[in-house]
């Protein structure tokens, strides 16, 4: 396993520190879960919508920054 970056380093003891857990155990579904839980998030907190013609419609540049972000820790974590 590749090492995680820290912000999915962070997210991923965040989670694990809510459980009596001495070990990751087995961390694959463990990722999984906390890559669907951050895309919900992006896609509540920011959703994408789409322009009567058809594109794709974010409210702002800097919360598409938040939302590239979130997505890309969801996706590193799923990778593993």
């Amino acid at each position: 396993m590749t090492e995680l970056s820290p912000a999915a380093q962070a997210v991923f003891h965040a989670f694990n520190s809510k459980f009596d857990w001495i070990e990751d155990g087995v961390p694959g579904p463990q990722f999984n879960s906390i890559a669907a839980a951050l895309r919900a998030a992006a896609d509540q907190v920011i959703p994408v919508t789409k322009s009567p013609w058809g594109s794709t419609l974010v409210p702002v540049l800097s919360s598409q920054e938040s939302r590239d972000r979130l997505l890309a820790i969801a996706d590193e974590l799923d990778g593993h």
